[in-house]
């Protein structure tokens, strides 16, 4: 199967660990040209020479903060002045703090929005007039809240289920342009954000974090937490030439841990 991915260039965000970083690696290793992007500029440096060492696709990045409007006017300018255009966007963002309603003011609520919600719109807003003339590929990174909401993380909940909304509005609105758009929702994949989760809820319950995570495992028909690299290759067949009619869906990478149909 040729993915054709040769050439291309794509723009992922939160691409300095965890899933972003393993999409970006995938891509690069299909001859994609990525433009990494995050708020550590010292991790953006390893990961362009961990990336640019296979020789493949081209490899840039720019110290983004995805709040901040200007950053990605800046991140989409830097963007096409290095490769020309834009083929390919991986939407990205680290979740929002853990708690429950009662514990959450404003501020928390109006800060999810913005990481989670709002960025995503404001990424899709600069790359399009790039993907309008030859199509293009858009994946949001969500999560398996999408399906199931999860005990204790309802910013992640509420602004999860919003991209699933975008994407599937928006698939209708950018077919004339064959521009396709898929929401992914990784479920238990070993990534420093769920080793986080773990963590908390060891200290929440007090038991050992190993504890934790056979308890989880023991709720994924696999029985164990998925790799990023298991993500990034669905991610990237979406974003090939291999996929040429799936648009406006929502797909789980979970393992078959959510029950829901």
């Amino acid at each position: 199967m040729d993915l054709n991915l040769d050439g291309k260039t794509a723009i992922v965000v939160a691409s300095s660990q965890g899933l972003g970083k393993a999409i970006a690696t995938q891509l690069v290793k299909e001859g994609t040209n990525v433009m990494l992007a995050s708020r550590s500029d010292d991790k953006l440096k390893t990961v362009h020479s961990e990336l640019s060492a296979f020789n493949k696709g081209r490899v840039s990045y720019l110290q983004t903060d995805i709040v901040n409007k200007e950053d990605i006017e800046a991140l989409i300018k830097h963007t096409v002045d290095t490769f020309g255009t834009i083929d390919i966007l991986i939407n990205n963002a680290g979740g929002p703090p853990a708690g429950t309603f009662e514990q959450l003011d404003d501020e928390a609520w109006q800060d999810a929005f913005e990481l989670n919600l709002l960025s995503y719109i404001r990424m899709i807003r600069g790359a399009l007039p790039y993907m309008q003339n030859n199509g293009g590929k858009i994946i949001n990174i969500a999560s398996s809240s999408i399906k199931m909401p999860l005990p204790g993380l309802i910013l992640s909940n509420t602004f999860r289920l919003g991209i699933v909304g975008l994407a599937k509005t928006l698939a209708d609105e950018l077919a004339p342009y064959n521009i396709l758009i898929n929401t992914v929702a990784p479920g238990r994949i070993a990534t420093d954000r769920v080793a986080h989760l773990d963590q908390v809820n060891a200290e929440k319950l007090g038991k050992p974090i190993e504890e934790i995570e056979q308890m989880f495992k023991e709720t994924i028909p696999l029985k164990r937490y998925g790799t990023p690299e298991e993500f990034a290759n669905f991610v990237t067949y979406l974003v090939s030439d291999a996929n040429t009619y799936l648009t406006g869906q929502a797909y789980l990478v979970d393992g078959g841990m959510v029950k829901a149909i």
